[in-house]
């Protein structure tokens, strides 16, 4: 993972046929891809700009600048053509299975679906690419008691923002898997590997409780 500091902006150092590069100008955020081809020069596609009036100022009548429709920037089969690809998500919880949920604390809802799963699967799809869900791997309840973000099963009424299927690295504080064509039990096994220690025995007990854990595992 890279750490962003305010102000910063990461580009290539060298050009790419097509990069995603996350921009932090002027206390505001903008997400861009660039594309390039043979009858278009380098531009930046964005389909939304939030920030300060030094932003919108610096993007107006900007020739490297384009805002496009959001069913053009998300396309799945035109990011998965851009080659290395690198999508970086968060999310609320995940299960031993590796579903992701990033949307909601069971019934009450917290954020959209957005283009998450759009940038999951463009970059599971593209050429060399890779797709990272990241979360810590606890959080602090109301109650004040720390709980885990990896969880057996998704809470009941919580929504799968992102199918198991579709999952490539996962990344916690205690680490990265890659869950790329891994089996159930293998999911869970490495799923488990980077959850908070305190909460590794309770995931292996309630995985051999639902069937997905080998004797073999350890």
């Amino acid at each position: 993972m890279t750490t962003l500091n305010k102000g910063k902006t990461l580009v290539p150092k060298k050009n790419a046929t097509g990069v995603l590069a996350i921009c932090w100008p002027w206390n505001g955020i903008s997400v861009v891809w660039k594309r390039k081809s043979k009858n278009v020069n380098i531009q930046s596609y964005n389909t939304t700009w939030a920030g300060t009036q030094k932003l919108y100022d610096y993007v107006n009548h900007n020739p490297e600048v384009m805002g496009a429709p959001v069913d053009d920037t998300n396309d799945v089969h035109v990011i998965a053509q851009l080659d290395n690809f690198i999508s970086i998500n968060n999310a609320v919880d995940v299960d031993l299975f590796g579903q992701v949920n990033a949307e909601s604390a069971g019934l009450k809802h917290i954020s959209g679906t957005g283009g998450q799963l759009d940038f999951v699967l463009g970059a599971y799809l593209s050429k060399g690419g890779k797709s990272f869900i990241c979360l810590s791997s606890t959080m602090t309840g109301k109650d004040r008691q720390m709980k885990s973000r990896i969880v057996p099963t998704l809470t009941n009424g919580s929504i799968t923002t992102d199918p198991r299927s579709a999952v490539h690295y996962l990344v916690t504080e205690y680490g990265m898997v890659n869950l790329k064509g891994a089996s159930t039990w293998e999911r869970a096994e490495k799923i488990i590997s980077i959850a908070h220690p305190d909460f590794r025995e309770e995931l292996i007990a309630q995985a051999e409780k639902i069937g997905i854990w080998r004797k073999s595992n350890r």
